[in-house]
């Protein structure tokens, strides 16, 4: 375990730290578009009430940095938590969305792929996966935004606000799990939290919150939310 030395040579114990992942919030999409990246993507007015009560169980948590994907609907989620604790979102490009051949296609949630015949090939390797961004890139650039998070929060909690598939490929990394999954199985609903407390430098545990439980819709979007 990695201890910290103090002023005058001494070593100190090492310090509790929480960085907590939080999915966004729902996402107003009446035409059920896979969005990915795409800007002009807000969240819901059911979305708002799920980041609000997000915040409300965070509020009496020692959080002391925030951090957001670019896109709307995750600073949207982060802005009631920011708010709550005086302090500003940064916005950090290695916690967006994971990259999507499908993007801006009538496919969320996994259906209507038969409407488009042209991208079914894009279908066949889910081991880079071949309809967008490796897995393995996805957890490098999550697990180095998860340890800057850490060291400046290093003693409090920061949050981090991403995306559904983000925070599932750094958990299943965290876990020592396959990184090959059925993206229809993760466990990561909306506005949910996957919070890693750290002693020192070295995970401690991971565990899954869903603050917003009793606003989950009954079919949520799969893969690219």
């Amino acid at each position: 375990m990695t201890t910290q030395p103090e002023a005058g040579g001494a070593v100190a114990d090492p310090v509790r730290t929480v960085v907590h992942l939080l999915r966004h919030g729902e996402v107003h999409n009446p035409h059920r578009i896979l969005y990915g990246r795409l800007a002009g993507y807000h969240l819901s007015d059911l979305g708002r009430r799920m980041a609000d009560l997000a915040a409300e169980h965070l509020g009496d948590h020692d959080i002391v940095h925030v951090v957001s994907s670019p896109l709307e609907r995750a600073r949207e989620t982060a802005a009631p938590i920011a708010a709550d604790h005086d302090l500003e979102v940064v916005v950090d490009e290695r916690v967006i969305e994971a990259g999507n051949a499908f993007e801006g296609l009538d496919v969320a949630g996994g259906k209507g792929f038969l409407r488009h015949p042209r991208m079914i090939p894009k279908m066949l390797n889910p081991f880079r996966p071949s309809w967008g961004e490796p897995y393995v890139e996805i957890v490098e650039r999550m697990r180095a935004a998860v340890v800057d998070a850490r060291e400046v929060a290093r003693g409090h909690e920061a949050v981090i606000v991403s995306h559904q598939a983000p925070i599932w490929m750094i958990r299943l990394a965290t876990e020592g799990r396959s990184l090959v999954h059925n993206p229809a199985r993760r466990e990561c609903s909306l506005a949910s939290l996957t919070s890693l407390t750290f002693m020192g430098d070295e995970l401690l545990s991971l565990s899954y919150s869903e603050p917003a439980a009793s606003l989950l819709p009954q079919a949520q979007p799969g893969a690219g939310a």
